[in-house]
């Protein structure tokens, strides 16, 4: 039979091919046949329409894409980036420039790490939580009748909108006794988890156009977070030492940031920790450039050696540290319980944001959630947790050290983030790893820049051992298919 799938470009001819996509992708933009978030034609539809192989486009796209010309939607193709002007005060309009950095706007709604968790899998290396079979249930079922018992009313009223006082108090004390932090009940916000403390702040912190410093990898709801808010992100890249701090404050003082969103220790994706002197001396950095720091601390428990430095909101004196502390990962999840600390200043802009959004969070789990959290069976519960956590990196990492890939194993925390050889690329990866009923997070959602297509995040918390070893195998086999 006649085999009609033309062969991939190679050679001269293939760097040819390339440049004549990429310059009919341009003229094309140019004479307005795509504009601004219009989708391109399909790989297969413009390899048909320039007579060339489906590979040679899709890399075409993707050396757009690098150049910020493009943007892609997973499983959904490329689009057209729109372009991000020049400052009105920059002498010549002549600032393409200093906006090289810039994450680029052309943002639709959507969630693309909740697009990823609804795929219908039996592995999901996804998912960064904490196996249910690893929480103490029937101790917690046991607990919500107690609690029920206790406050009898408990369903028949509403919160306040900062949260339950007598939680906050308890937690201003928590924070007191295990950080040295000195916050008062009233700087205290109970919100349903850590993302709607970062939609809060993204939302009374910020306005349509102002600039926000973002880690570069990052946690991509964070992204789709802001973008959503067409705020305009300036990356920053974060290494296993943390921050070149020359860097940031010469973002601080050329781009006025209002915000930089962190996520400082255990950072997810990359596990990193950022060390204590350089958390002291962002907080100076903040102070002297007016940016409020939005610290995110999901996985601060989740230790396998020694606890991680203190908080950035520790050196805070002057409240330019926004404090988000979220126990949902491994307190109950369903609870969905984290609080967002800051002083008075910045709490009156958010506070009202929080009663227009929810009036507050159920007084129900806030109950149950302290007199849980606060018990010795809680204590015991997670250094018994830490054990079992660290034991399933440990299965994963030892899956992995057959494949050459490269990572950082990180000392806390629940993901691994791995460096790809270039001949595999995490989008088509993760199409094939679908089909074989596994998933990870493609590292182009974590980079504001939507590039990092040779990373990976794998989540070791949410299957047992023999089941990331499954998993494992099936990705290393799904890798072996493309390199092949």
């Amino acid at each position: 039979m006649e085999n009609n799938i033309a062969a991939p470009d190679r050679g001269n001819n293939a760097v040819t091919k390339l440049a004549l996509i990429q310059d009919e992708v341009r003229s094309g933009m140019d004479r307005g046949e795509w504009k601004a978030g219009e989708k391109l034609p399909s790989v297969r539809s413009m390899a048909e329409r320039l007579g060339v192989h489906r590979l040679t486009v899709l890399k075409a796209y993707r050396l757009l894409e690098e150049e910020g010309l493009l943007y892609s939607r997973y499983k959904n193709g490329y689009y057209v980036r729109a372009q991000v002007e020049a400052k009105p005060d920059t002498p010549d309009g002549d600032a393409a420039s200093g906006w090289a950095y810039a994450a680029a706007p052309g943002y639709v709604n959507r969630s693309r790490l909740s697009d990823i968790h609804s795929m219908k899998v039996s592995h999901p290396m996804s998912e960064a939580l904490i196996d249910p079979a690893l929480l103490p249930n029937r101790f917690l079922s046991n607990h919500v009748k107690q609690v029920l018992d206790l406050h009898p009313m408990v369903l028949s009223t509403y919160s306040t909108v900062l949260g339950d006082p007598e939680l906050r108090e308890a937690l201003s004390a928590f924070f007191a006794e295990d950080h040295g932090i000195d916050v008062d009940a009233g700087e205290l916000l109970i919100t349903s988890g850590s993302q709607q403390a970062i939609d809060l702040v993204s939302r009374s912190l910020v306005k349509p156009g102002d600039r926000v410093l973002i880690e570069r990898p990052t946690y991509s709801p964070a992204i789709d977070v802001f973008q959503q808010q067409n705020i305009i992100l300036l990356p920053v890249e974060l290494t296993a030492e943390g921050y070149d701090l020359d860097a940031v404050e010469a973002l601080m003082e050329k781009e006025k940031p209002r915000l930089f969103y962190m996520n400082p220790t255990f950072h997810n994706p990359t596990g990193y920790t950022v060390p204590a002197k350089q958390r002291k001396l962002l907080v100076e950095l903040a102070e002297r450039h007016d940016c409020i720091l939005v610290e995110d601390d999901v996985y601060h428990d989740i230790y396998f050696d020694q606890p991680p430095p203190p908080p950035l909101f520790y050196y805070d004196t002057e409240g330019y540290v926004v404090y988000i502390r979220s126990f949902s990962k491994y307190i109950a999840p369903g609870l969905r319980i984290s609080v967002l600390a800051a002083r008075p200043s910045v709490m009156e802009g958010i506070r009202p944001l929080k009663a227009l959004s929810d009036s507050g969070s159920p007084l129900l789990n806030q109950k149950i959630f302290q007199h849980y959290f606060f018990s010795s069976r809680m204590q015991e519960h997670v250094q018994k947790l830490r054990t079992a956590v660290r034991m399933r990196k440990d299965v994963m990492e030892k899956a992995l050290a057959r494949t050459g890939w490269s990572w950082d194993s990180p000392d806390g925390g629940l993901n691994l983030w791995i460096s790809l050889p270039d001949e595999i690329p995490a989008d088509l990866l993760l199409e094939r790893c679908v089909a074989r009923s596994v998933s990870f997070v493609p590292g182009s959602i974590c980079d504001p820049l939507g590039k990092m297509n040779a990373r990976i995040r794998l989540s070791y918390s949410f299957l047992s051992e023999k089941r990331i070893a499954e998993a494992v195998e099936q990705l290393i086999e799904a890798a072996e298919e493309l390199r092949s």
